[in-house]
């Protein structure tokens, strides 16, 4: 199966691009996307990793206005500044 599919698969990340990275804890997907964060981590990749409690697949785009998505675009936006200030 194609790494292009689901990044997670890949097996060698060296060389990739500091990375945000966002899930919440009820994400169909939490499992794999910190997993996915660990294999960058151990690949010497600068990621920074968000399990925001609570949070569902697209939950920043279905419900913008919730408390805990204006909390993680916030977070975003920040991690986004300190890289460009860098």
């Amino acid at each position: 199966m194609s790494v292009y599919a689901a990044p997670a698969r890949a097996t060698d990340l060296t060389g990739l691009p500091a990375t945000c990275i966002d899930c919440g804890s009820a994400e169909v997907f939490r499992d794999e996307t910190v997993a996915f964060a660990g294999t960058m981590w151990a690949a010497g990749v600068h990621a920074e990793l968000h399990v925001w409690a609570g949070g569902f697949h697209g939950f920043t785009g279905m419900v913008p206005r919730a408390a805990l998505s204006r909390t993680a675009v916030s977070a975003l936006a920040d991690w986004t500044t300190r890289l460009l200030a860098a």
